[in-house]
């Protein structure tokens, strides 16, 4: 699952226990190898409905998610199943099969609201799953949905009020699926033949009356076709009638099946393949497996913290760690590079920097790549600082590289020297200009090593420097010059050192130079780089609003008038 999908097990993503959820951290596991965009469908309803056969037929399975024949629920907690999506090569699918809603067995129907607003919060596509018919009593049992405005926020933030806060809902919201199994109604309505969708349409028109019980009984409805962005219905008939295949339809192979069921559960499985959507968040930042995970953890660690799951804090924690992430991958691969690139000791000082300029710029292209959200920089920054503490531990590197490099060439160099002057070969009178013409030819040959890199003239002034007293012995025992041609001989050997002396300065002043503008044409770089993330950041704020604007006027018009004829419960 390096970058897709390997064969794998449903597994419990969400263990619920003593009413107490946590994340499974096998299933973080597995989600966190799959960088893939994933596509997530999530279903749910009341218990022993027949929910996870269901998700098995979109795994194209029979087996996988555990049936139960008896009246206990099978199913605890949120249980995950990845497989490899049917008609988006480069997506994987996601299945998440829900406990049952309102099992008898659980004390505390708080934990049936927040599996409710976790299969919300994770997934792409809902499925809510019901038998019979949808009427009013298969609507209050759908109460679920009126307390999400409770149970999601949007914004780290309290908002205003709760209308602005749910409007928002619809942004992220996946699409609606209504399920009805066992279905046996004709779909007619005012005596013409209607379809699924149109069933769906008419059950959530909201009925007439300032009754409080009325308004109550409404409230499904409106939030169904207020919050999620997309409604769409499948009737089913029974699986067969033999009830001993009802009691393991993990065993019943397709033909067993009536031919209408294999029809339903056909065309349901194909509108779920096509229609169901690439899990998104704001900002068109798409979900990978590993972002799943994060998310997940995320909602259920506030959940157990007392606090209500915030889309906008899952972001900024999705963020946080993937640009961590990303701010180390790009770190990691400035020192490969760098390390793979540069052969101690450089040449001159500038070959290092250019490198490290071609390196950085890689880096940075990684970082951009796998962050989002950095809007203020904060990662950006610390990146930079990373690399040019990097930087100069490269540049000590090849300063140590060049003086160990110099000194071992100078040390071959000098040793015939060094012999001569141990044998006493210059203690003789006009040895002082032996001597110097064999330091001459030491020097010549150094200057001719090629690639002795920054630290070579340094090297070589402290050579001759170490040398200085050597030099002044056999100065003054020469005593065959006469005065004036020793200190003429002082004055030249005082106007080299002076010279070499100058020379090291200038070559310092250079180096610093060189590095001075290395560092503008990176400041100058980055200046350019932030203009066109500001532009972004502006363009992206100016969709927001006009998306904003969108959704209030699709919230303004959410509340349908009631079709001629209607009457309350006509459902």
């Amino acid at each position: 699952m390096a970058s897709g999908y390997t064969k794998m097990d449903p597994i419990c993503l969400v263990e619920n226990q003593n009413n107490q959820l946590t994340v499974n951290p096998t299933a973080l596991e597995i989600l966190d190898k799959i960088s893939q965009p994933v596509v997530v469908v999530a279903i749910a309803g009341l218990y022993r409905t027949g929910k996870s056969y269901l998700m098995n037929r979109l795994a194209g399975q029979n087996h996988g998610f555990s049936l139960g024949s008896t009246v206990r629920s099978e199913t605890k907690g949120i249980w995950m199943w990845c497989v490899p999506h049917p008609l988006k090569p480069n997506n994987t699918l996601v299945l998440l099969d829900t406990e049952g809603l309102g099992d008898v067995e659980k004390g505390d129907s708080k934990n049936d609201s927040w599996i409710f607003a976790l299969a919300v919060l994770l997934s792409s596509m809902f499925v809510y799953n019901s038998m019979s018919t949808i009427n009013h009593q298969a609507l209050e049992q759908l109460h679920y949905v009126t307390e999400l405005t409770k149970l999601i926020r949007t914004k780290s933030s309290p908002s205003s009020g709760e209308v602005d806060d749910s409007a928002e809902f619809r942004s992220f919201f996946p699409d609606f699926v209504w399920v009805v199994r066992d279905f046996m109604l004709e779909l007619k309505l005012d005596g013409r033949t209607i379809t699924e969708d149109e069933y769906l349409e008419n059950a959530l028109n909201l009925v007439p009356g300032e009754d409080p019980q009325i308004q109550k009984s409404n409230m499904p409805r409106e939030y169904i076709r207020k919050f999620f962005p997309k409604q769409k219905c499948f009737t089913f008939d029974r699986p067969t009638n033999d009830k001993k295949l009802l009691l393991h339809m993990e065993e019943v192979s397709e033909n067993q099946l009536d031919c209408s069921f294999q029809e339903q559960s056909k065309n349901f499985c194909n509108y779920i393949f096509t229609e169901a959507k690439t899990k998104t968040l704001r900002e068109g930042i798409i979900v990978t497996g590993n972002r799943l995970g994060s998310l997940a953890k995320a909602y259920v660690d506030a959940i157990n913290s007392g606090a209500v799951p915030c889309l906008e804090n899952a972001v900024l924690t999705l963020a946080e760690r993937e640009n961590s992430a990303a701010m180390q991958k790009a770190a990691d691969h400035y020192s490969e590079q760098m390390a793979q690139r540069v052969s101690f000791p450089t040449d001159t000082l500038q070959e290092l920097l250019d490198l490290h300029t071609a390196c950085e710029k890689e880096a940075i292209a990684i970082f951009m790549e796998h962050s989002f959200k950095d809007d203020n920089q904060v990662f950006r920054k610390k990146l930079l600082g990373t690399i040019e503490k990097k930087k100069e531990d490269f540049l000590l590197q090849n300063e140590e590289a060049s003086t160990k490099y110099c000194q071992a060439q100078l040390k071959q160099l000098s040793e015939p020297l060094l012999e001569n002057i141990l044998r006493g070969t210059f203690s003789v009178p006009g040895g002082y200009n032996l001597y110097v013409k064999e330091m001459d030819k030491v020097e010549h040959s150094y200057n001719l090593v090629p690639r002795k890199g920054v630290k070579a003239k340094e090297v070589l002034q402290s050579f001759l420097q170490s040398q200085a007293g050597t030099k002044e012995s056999i100065f003054q025992a020469d005593k065959a010059l006469s005065a004036g041609e020793k200190t003429l001989a002082a004055e030249q050997a005082k106007t080299q050192a002076v010279e070499k002396e100058l020379q090291l300065v200038r070559q310092t002043l250079n180096e610093l130079q060189q590095k001075m503008e290395a560092q503008e044409k990176i400041f100058q770089e980055n200046l350019l780089e932030m203009k066109k993330m500001k532009r972004e950041i502006e363009s992206q704020l100016r969709k927001q609003e006009r998306m904003r604007k969108q959704n209030q006027r699709v919230s303004l018009g959410g509340v349908l008038v009631k079709p001629k004829g209607h009457q309350p419960g006509s459902s």
